[in-house]
């Protein structure tokens, strides 16, 4: 499809978490090479405005949407004042989405649509299962923005490395990261699971932290406490952008399929995600250089035997799903893990024979890290929930009762 005529200001409505932003880079970093000249305006959560102000990367400004539901009347007129060409909706099926996009006033409006959405001027339906990399760059083609990438890229400023070295200290042996945290239990590993590969890998010589969330301190505690070998926990210690980078400096980093997986494949890190099997075909990456997903293939409730895929489906028998909340992920093994984590750390020994992956750098040739690019007009600085869900946002396709969903 060919680009549209005379673009001189985009908007992007993508007002949720930090996993959600992390999947719609590709299709901005599309959308800018498409548009070069076009100011990109992301419409965002607030925490958007406090991570992206002065970082490099597609979005040239960032304004939070005050209501998604029943955005006030201000917004709106600002909005049409603004005199978008283009509106794109990169939020979610559409429902509430839909008519804040229409109603902004653009030449032209494009996004995704479920069954209870109303329409745009150009959309691709909403359906459920779907890697969310493609979905939203399916989106942006329908403006002509073809792919240029399909991995996602966090710049990284000298601000959030100096940051990471306040709280850690200087780069020194290899580091792995443990992130037990995610905002939905059915996605959590048992602690305990995570303080076992902790200390293999610090047997193997490297320094491990455990990071977390302030929600998230009894979790990091607990692996800490369970762990027999030398740990740190760092809880609530770097902002976004911080913990970035300290990110960028682990040979691994093992973690449920949460924002901080996200945040640290996009910034070169190895990783070994944990996932339910449903979040895997959305959530994880295609490439195996240095992601590893491990996969859970539970779709029974451990606890009442019932099939919880089957809500997505109603014209298959067998229940609606239940509102039980045991660990979906549970039946992946230590060992497996393990085995994955280790060989990622190994790849990153100084002593290793050849040239490692360096931190900052996507699998794919050609793909440079996007720090160092200039700086673009008017994006905000990170710092804010580093979970990546999508929970406060009423957009989503549904609230799954029966799936334990990422994000």
């Amino acid at each position: 499809m060919e680009t549209v005529p005379g673009v001189k200001k985009i908007a992007v409505l993508r007002a949720n978490a930090l996993g959600d932003y992390i999947f719609g880079l590709p299709a901005l970093d599309s959308l800018r090479a498409a548009y070069p000249d076009a100011e990109i305006v992301l419409l965002g959560a607030e925490w958007h405005t406090r991570v992206l102000s002065g970082r490099p990367g597609p979005v040239d400004r960032v304004v939070a949407v005050p209501d998604l539901e029943h955005p006030p009347r201000q917004f709106l007129d600002w909005a049409r004042a603004e005199r978008f060409d283009l509106a794109l909706q990169l939020h979610g099926g559409g429902k509430q989405s839909n008519p804040v996009v229409s109603a902004l006033g653009a030449r032209v409006t494009a996004g995704l649509r479920a069954a209870d959405a109303p329409p745009l001027d150009r959309w691709i339906p909403y359906v459920y299962y779907q890697p969310e990399v493609f979905r939203y760059l399916e989106v942006v083609g329908l403006v002509g923005a073809a792919p240029v990438t399909v991995e996602p890229s966090f710049a990284l400023s000298p601000g959030d490395h100096a940051e990471a070295r306040r709280v850690i200290g200087s780069s020194g042996p290899l580091r792995a990261a443990l992130h037990p945290g995610a905002t939905d239990p059915r996605r959590r590993w048992p602690p305990e699971r995570f303080a076992a590969v902790g200390d293999a890998l610090a047997a193997a010589g490297a320094e491990v932290l455990v990071t977390g969330t302030g929600g998230e301190r009894d979790l990091v505690a607990q692996v800490c406490a369970a762990m027999r070998r030398p740990v740190r926990p760092l809880v609530d210690a770097l902002s976004i952008g911080g913990l970035a980078a300290l990110y960028a400096g682990c040979a691994v980093v093992i973690s449920n399929d949460t924002g901080p997986l996200h945040l640290a494949g996009a910034v070169g890190a190895g990783t070994v995600g944990l996932y339910w099997v449903g979040n895997m075909i959305n959530g994880a990456s295609p490439y195996r250089k240095r992601c590893r997903p491990m996969i859970s293939w539970t779709i029974h409730c451990p606890e009442c035997g019932l099939d919880c895929t089957r809500d997505l489906y109603p014209e298959r028998a067998g229940g609606t799903g239940c509102r039980h909340t045991p660990s979906f992920v549970a039946d992946i093994s230590v060992a497996e893990v393990e085995r994955e984590a280790l060989d990622l750390l190994t790849a990153r020994r100084p002593d290793r024979a050849g040239q490692p992956h360096r931190a900052g750098q996507p699998d794919r040739a050609g793909q440079p890290d996007r720090a160092g690019q200039p700086d673009r007009a008017g994006q905000p600085d990170r710092a804010g929930q580093p979970d990546g869900h999508a929970a406060a946002s009423p957009d989503r396709d549904a609230v799954r009762r029966g799936l334990p969903v990422s994000r």
